[in-house]
C-alpha cells in the first residue's frame, strides 16, 4: 500500500512487566529480527475468537499523512515552506482505547496527550531539526496537524527524499515511526511545454491533486480548495486531496461521462472529487493562466506547480473562484486584442500540484498494554503458487520480520520468513472458515492481516478470495441421516473450493 524506505538494521522488542509500557529499539524505519523473548508467554493469547471479535467492531488506529508530490529547494537564506504543508490525521477507536490503557497504568491525563515531531528524513534530531505537531481535535474519532514550516536547503543534493513522522505521548512514551512517500525535489515550475520524457512532473488522470490560490504571491495570503461540511471552501488552514479525473461526454444531454485513462491536457474536462467525502465539482475546463490571463488555445500536458483555471463546461466565461473563504463563479471578460485569451481576476487562478495519501492502520486491541508501533510492515504485492492443500502465498513488500504471522480473516497461516521484504505461508483450508463451508456456493472472500507476536495488528489493504472453479450441484434435501450420495457431495464440493482455482482482490 505504502512506499516505504528500506531497512537492514536488527532491533529487538523488550517485553517488560506489565505495567510497563514496551518499546522497539530502532534508529531506523526497519528490522530484519524481532529477539524471542520468553515473557511474551505472559500475553494474551491470540486466537481465532479474539481476531473474529476484532474483525467485528475494527478498534483500529489510523495515522493518514498528506504531502506534494515535489518541493521546492530553497537557496541561500530563503526558506520556501512546502506548500500545500504537510498535514496529519490520527482517527479510529483505538485512539481512545490507548488512551484509556495509558491511564489504567497510572499516568495522568496531561501524559496521554498525543504530540509530533515531522522533518526530512536527513535529520538526525527529529527533536531539533524538525517541526513539532500539536494534535487538535476535529471530531470524537478524529485529530489534526499540520507542519507549517518545513523546507529543503539548497546544501541538500538529494533528488527525492521522505517525511518522517514521529508520534509520541507526552508523558514520553514513543507510538512509532511513520514514513511519507518520496518526493522529488525541483528548483522552479517549469514553464517548457512537458514531455513524457518527465512523466514524473506531468498530472496524470485518476492522480490526487491539490489547488491553492496565492494573492500577489505572497505566502499568508495562500488559501487552499478544500471541503467541510460537506461544501466547498477556501481554507486558510486546511487543505483537501482530490482525485482528478479525465472525462470525456458520451451524451450532452444527459450529462453522462466516461473516465479516461491518461495525462491531463489543457483544454481537456475534468472532474475533481474529494478523496475522503466523495463531494465532487461539476466537470470543468482545465485552462492554462499566463499573467493572470486563461488561454483558451493551449493543449500541452498540465504540469507541476503550474498556475490554471477551471472553466465550467456550460459557460465559456464562467470559471471557479474563491472570494475569502467561498467558492464562487467568476465571469471573465474576454481580451480585445486577443480572442484566444480571457482576463481573470486573482481569485480564479490556482496552482495545480500532485499529491500523496499514505495510511497506516493497526490496532492495539489484543496486546496487554501500549506498545511502539513501527517499523509498520506494509504489504505491496501477492504472488500465489501451487493450489489445492500445498497452495501457497507470498507477501512482497517491506518492514517484515520472523515476528509476524499472516492471518486470513480470523485463520492463522503456517508464516515463513524469507526477508525483510518477502514472506511465505500456507494459504489455510477453506473448510476452517465455518461449520457449513459444505453447503457454500459463493465465492469467498476474507481480509488479510498480520499481527505481531505481541498481539498488534497490523491490517493491509488486500484480501484472499477463494472462488469455487464450477457450479456445484444442487444441495440434497437435508435428512437426519448420512447417506454415501451426500457424502460424495461433500467431497466434490471440498475438492472445487480446494484444488488450484483461488484468486487475488486488492481493496483499495
Amino acid at each position: 500500500m505504502q512506499d516505504q524506505r528500506k531497512g537492514d538494521r536488527e532491533t529487538g522488542l523488550a517485553i517488560m512487566d506489565s505495567t510497563e509500557v514496551s518499546h522497539l529499539y530502532t534508529s531506523d524505519a526497519c528490522f530484519t529480527h524481532l529477539r524471542e523473548d520468553p515473557n511474551f508467554s505472559l500475553l494474551p493469547k491470540v486466537n481465532r475468537d479474539s481476531v473474529r471479535q476484532y474483525l467485528q467492531f475494527r478498534p483500529d488506529q489510523s495515522v493518514i499523512i498528506l504531502h506534494a508530490k515535489v518541493a521546492q529547494k530553497s537557496y541561500g537564506n530563503e526558506k520556501r515552506f512546502f506548500c500545500p504543508p504537510p498535514c496529519v490525521y490520527l482517527s479510529g477507536h483505538g485512539w481512545k482505547l490507548r488512551e484509556e490503557q495509558l491511564k489504567t497504568s497510572g499516568l495522568g491525563e496531561s501524559s496521554c496527550r498525543l504530540f509530533g515531531y515531522m522533518g526530512l528524513d536527513s535529520s538526525a534530531d527529529p527533536r531539533t531539526d524538525s517541526f513539532k505537531l500539536s494534535f487538535e481535535e476535529q471530531t470524537d474519532r478524529r485529530m489534526f496537524a499540520c507542519a507549517k514550516t518545513l523546507y529543503i536547503s539548497d546544501t541538500d543534493k538529494r533528488k527525492h527524499f521522505r517525511l518522517l513522522l514521529h508520534l509520541f505521548h507526552s508523558g514520553g512514551q514513543e507510538i512509532g515511526t511513520f514514513n511519507s512517500r518520496l518526493i522529488k525535489v525541483i528548483s522552479k515550475p517549469s514553464q517548457k511545454r512537458q514531455s513524457m520524457k518527465n512523466a514524473d512532473l506531468c498530472i496524470s488522470s485518476g492522480s490526487k491533486v491539490s489547488l491553492f490560490n496565492r494573492l500577489r504571491s505572497q505566502t499568508v495570503s495562500t488559501r487552499y480548495l478544500a471541503v467541510e461540511d460537506g461544501a466547498f471552501v477556501a481554507s486558510a488552514r486546511q487543505w483537501t486531496a482530490f482525485t482528478v479525473t479525465l472525462v470525456e461526454e458520451m451524451q450532452a444531454a444527459h450529462s453522462e461521462y466516461t473516465v479516461c485513462d491518461s495525462y491531463i491536457c489543457y483544454g481537456c474536462v475534468v472532474q475533481l472529487v474529494c478523496t475522503d467525502s466523495g463531494v465532487a465539482l461539476p466537470p470543468m475546463v482545465i485552462r492554462k493562466v499566463n499573467k493572470q490571463h486563461a488561454c483558451l488555445d493551449v493543449d500541452e500536458p498540465v504540469s507541476q506547480l503550474h498556475k490554471c483555471a477551471f472553466q465550467f463546461r456550460d459557460s465559456s466565461h464562467t470559471y471557479l473562484c474563491l472570494s475569502n473563504e467561498k467558492i464562487i463563479q467568476f465571469q471573465a471578460s474576454p481580451c480585445p486584442k486577443e480572442t484566444n485569451k480571457v482576463l481573470l481576476n486573482d481569485g480564479s487562478c490556482w496552482t495545480i500540484i500532485g499529491t500523496e495519501v499514505v495510511e497506516y492502520t493497526f490496532s492495539e486491541s489484543l496486546t496487554s498494554h501500549p506498545t511502539t508501533i513501527s517499523p509498520v510492515p506494509v504489504i505491496n504485492g501477492l504472488e500465489l503458487n501451487g493450489g489445492g492443500h500445498v497452495a501457497m502465498l507470498e507477501l512482497h513488500g517491506e518492514n517484515f520480520g520472523p515476528h509476524l504471522k499472516v492471518w486470513f480473516g480470523n485463520m492463522q497461516a503456517e508464516t515463513m520468513f524469507r526477508s525483510s521484504r518477502s514472506l511465505l505461508c500456507v494459504v489455510p483450508d477453506v473448510s476452517i472458515l465455518s461449520g457449513e463451508w459444505r453447503w457454500m456456493r459463493q465465492p469467498i472472500t476474507v481480509p488479510l492481516s498480520l499481527i505481531r507476536l505481541d498481539g498488534l495488528i497490523y491490517r493491509s489493504s488486500y484480501s484472499f478470495t477463494y472462488t469455487p472453479e464450477h457450479n456445484a450441484p444442487s444441495q440434497a434435501n437435508g435428512t437426519a441421516e448420512r447417506t454415501a450420495d451426500s457424502d460424495s457431495l461433500i467431497d466434490t464440493i471440498h475438492q472445487e473450493f480446494t484444488r488450484t482455482n483461488f484468486h487475488l482482490f486488492m481493496q483499495s
